[in-house]
């Protein structure tokens, strides 16, 4: 699979365009279809192109969620 790094993600973010990424546990998913991600903004409380598993925990829903989504990779740690 392929790896991604932190700063690939943060160019990833909807104000670029398409596509839009969020990395969420190591995955990195392709969440440019999604309506509640449009342009990288997420119900004015998160931003895509970086990495949410700090933010999920705080989520009213779990990570399930994504499974509908692409994953387009793992993000590089280090």
């Amino acid at each position: 699979m392929k790896k991604i790094t932190r700063e690939e993600l943060s160019h990833r973010g909807g104000g670029e365009g398409p596509p839009v990424y969020i990395a969420l546990n190591g995955k990195v998913y392709d969440v440019t279809e999604s309506p509640l991600w449009e342009d990288g903004d997420h119900q004015g409380e998160h931003t895509a192109g970086m990495d949410l598993s700090q933010e999920i925990t705080d989520a009213p829903h779990e990570t399930d969620v994504l499974d509908s989504y692409p994953v387009v990779g793992e993000l590089e740690e280090g």
